[in-house]
């Protein structure tokens, strides 16, 4: 079947050869007056015909349209910009979770709207493609999207700023990651926008309000790291009493630090799990010595992953055994918190 539509494809283009004039766009000179670069974008390929026509022709065509993609990164390169002009109060930004990083991050280029033309010189053996896109017909369509992701990212904000408000703050730090895909594509826009209508002014690129946008966000991303909200669900076994003296202790060290607590694991932006166990080591004259076990695990909602996990010992003595263990446990805390800080601190 192949084969066949191999012959089939050869015979419709040799009748093509024979019977047109090879294409203007095929003439260098002709290229340029017919497409000139200031109503399009364009970019051009040949392939060698070794065997496979077919896939020759298809390669050619990639090749045309990733020559036109190249020429807008470089002069998008050229004219890289920074998103936002804007600066917070105290004269830089302080984003949480690299959305800087994430949203200045190059998009790939993907040319909406571009057409592709081939032509097959059989006595030469090679494919030509050309590929163009109208600049009018692109700037059209990129400002239409543009407004599109700009309102999205509002959106977003809006209901961010509703959710905070309720102290719903791991939910509302979810709206405002949702906004750093979208604000990619806003700054891969402009740019391109900026490449296609040289006269486009800052309000044409919605530059005034992605600005605002932006330092909304960063600035809400602060406020919500101001204070960290942790549930803790723990097992303590002290030789089969159930206690919190670990639980209790670690509240009072990380309160210090900035953190509250709330009894509603999905309000929390980290959920610490904490299984304490206890077990009889020796005796030294009269002195037991008991070990404390505990198996730790962070969790952040902000992340949907366990961030920290780890398993802890400590050995310590007592004049009785119930002594020793409790001794044990809340030796257990320094250490533990220790471990936790880098995880939760502001």
């Amino acid at each position: 079947m192949k084969k066949v539509a191999i012959i089939l494809f050869l015979a419709t283009i040799s009748i093509a050869s024979f019977g047109q004039k090879s294409p203007e766009w095929l003439d260098e000179s002709s290229r340029n007056a017919n497409f000139p670069t200031n109503a399009y974008l364009t970019g051009f390929a040949s392939r060698v015909v070794e065997k496979d026509i077919l896939e020759t022709t298809q390669q050619a065509k990639t090749d045309a349209q990733a020559d036109l993609v190249k020429q807008v990164r470089l002069i998008i390169k050229s004219k890289t910009q920074t998103l936002s002009s804007a600066q917070s109060v105290n004269g830089k930004y302080d984003e949480k979770e690299g959305f800087e990083n994430q949203t200045s991050a190059e998009a790939n280029a993907e040319i909406t709207g571009m057409k592709t033309e081939t032509w097959f010189d059989k006595k030469a053996k090679l494919v030509y493609a050309f590929a163009y896109a109208n600049k009018s017909e692109l700037i059209g369509y990129y400002k239409s999207n543009l407004s599109v992701n700009v309102n999205q990212i509002e959106s977003f904000v809006k209901t961010a700023q509703d959710l905070e408000a309720n102290g719903e703050k791991v939910k509302a730090r979810q709206q405002l990651e949702m906004t750093k895909p979208t604000f990619q594509k806003v700054h891969y826009q402009q740019e391109l926008l900026t490449v296609l209508d040289g006269s486009a002014t800052s309000d044409d690129l919605l530059q005034p309000k992605t600005d605002q946008l932006y330092n909304t966000i960063t600035q809400l991303l602060a406020k919500l790291a101001q204070g960290i909200y942790v549930f803790v669900e723990s097992r303590e076994n002290l030789f089969g009493q159930q206690v919190d003296i670990v639980a209790n202790k670690l509240k009072a060290e990380l309160a210090v630090n900035g953190c509250s607590f709330v009894e509603n694991a999905d309000s929390a932006d980290f959920k610490l799990t904490i299984n304490v166990s206890t077990r009889y080591s020796s005796n030294d004259g009269d002195i037991a010595y008991c070990y404390a076990n505990s198996q730790l695990q962070l969790y952040s909602r902000h992340k949907q992953k366990v961030v920290y996990s780890d398993e802890i010992a400590q050995k310590s003595g007592g004049v009785s055994q119930d002594k020793a263990g409790r001794r044990a446990m809340g030796d257990l805390v320094p250490i533990i918190f220790e471990k936790l800080k880098p995880w939760i601190e502001n």
